[in-house]
């Protein structure tokens, strides 16, 4: 009989023994969807799956395909940005600088972590509808500096 518990419990102690324990995120992570669009002489749409993690002083940007590919990462720290593209990697101490060239118009990087808490706040001339954060979606737009641009957010919940 002993013997017999034994073998019936083998299975589930393998089976536990090679689950992975969910990733712990951290404090202030968010993720959703992504859809901005840039206005102008070369206008340009980027539509993505997203996470954002950490504080506009150190944090990390993902973007996703459908598909749930890597399409970038944008990580900083003071002094200190990364940005990674397939192969490719890009270093500066400006992560204003690494957005730029990752999505060709200012991101509103630091005002994200607000707008995601509910929070009004402005950036380089974008601002905020937060009349539907309740509901995980904002809307955002940048009319100064040129090229016009807006964003549109839906928070998972």
């Amino acid at each position: 009989m002993q013997r017999r518990t034994a073998l019936t419990a083998l299975p589930a102690l393998l089976l536990a023994a090679c689950a992975v324990p969910p990733r712990e995120r951290p404090a202030r992570f968010w993720s959703g969807r992504l859809a901005l669009q840039v206005l102008g002489e070369a206008p340009r749409d980027v539509q993505a799956a997203f996470e954002l993690q950490g504080s506009p002083e150190q944090g990390e940007l993902t973007l996703l395909s459908p598909l749930g590919t890597l399409l970038a990462r944008l990580s900083w720290r003071p002094g200190q940005a990364l940005l990674e593209q397939g192969e490719q990697r890009w270093h500066d101490q400006s992560v204003d600088a690494l957005a730029l060239r990752l999505v060709r118009t200012p991101l509103p990087l630091a005002a994200l972590f607000d707008w995601f808490e509910g929070r009004a706040s402005e950036s380089a001339g974008w601002t905020a509808d937060l009349s539907a954060w309740a509901e995980g979606r904002i809307r955002a737009e940048r009319t100064s500096p040129a090229p016009a641009a807006r964003l549109r957010i839906v928070l998972e919940r």
